[in-house]
């Protein structure tokens, strides 16, 4: 993703400020239904229908036991308690860390969050405007308190998905706030 690589720094700083702390990583197989390269004729970015709703195609990413699909290599987070793989199902894709994109299969982060006590989430990655959003959206819906690092994320705007973003964090009374604004709400 253009300039998604100065996350990387933002994100180890707040990493740094968080006892729990949760990765996410598509870990898709090859030839996923996400994937443009699996639908003749189509081309990355262009939309079909799934029984699920509108899916986005996307380039062949994160491929399973390939070096797209690892973290970045400058990024510092050794104590992160979980890493929750997603888009595992060929069948289905998966933007959100809580839910496939069907919104009713969960990744049981919800669980593992809800035993641990924790109801404020602070989001950070990529993109913003899919795997961010659909993450706060899930979580407001499953009432965790949401705000995300507008300076730790990178858009695509796939036909206007960033501004559609925006408009639905607004709606959700999910904060958007730069790194340096934590401090004073934490």
């Amino acid at each position: 993703m253009p300039r998604g690589d100065e996350v990387v720094p933002v994100v180890n700083r707040l990493g740094q400020n968080f006892r729990n702390v949760v990765l996410t990583q598509d870990w898709h197989p090859a030839g996923h239904l996400s994937f443009a390269s699996a639908h003749p004729g189509c081309a990355p970015y262009d939309t079909i229908a799934m029984p699920y709703g509108p899916q986005v195609l996307w380039p062949d990413h994160c491929v399973q036991g390939t070096p797209g699909a690892g973290f970045h290599g400058d990024l510092q987070i050794p104590h992160a308690g979980l890493v929750v793989r997603k888009g595992l199902d060929p069948a289905i894709d998966s933007y959100s860390a809580l839910y496939e994109n069907d919104r009713t299969t969960p990744t049981g982060l919800t669980g593992y969050l809800r035993a641990r006590g924790i109801n404020r989430l602070f989001l950070a990655g990529l993109a913003l405007d899919f795997c961010v959003r659909y993450s706060a959206e899930d979580a407001v819906r499953e009432g965790f308190a949401v705000t995300v690092i507008e300076d730790a994320c990178r858009g695509i705007d796939v036909l206007g998905s960033l501004a559609a973003t925006y408009s639905s964090l607004a709606a959700l009374g999910v904060a958007c706030i730069g790194a340096q604004e934590l401090a004073t709400i934490r």
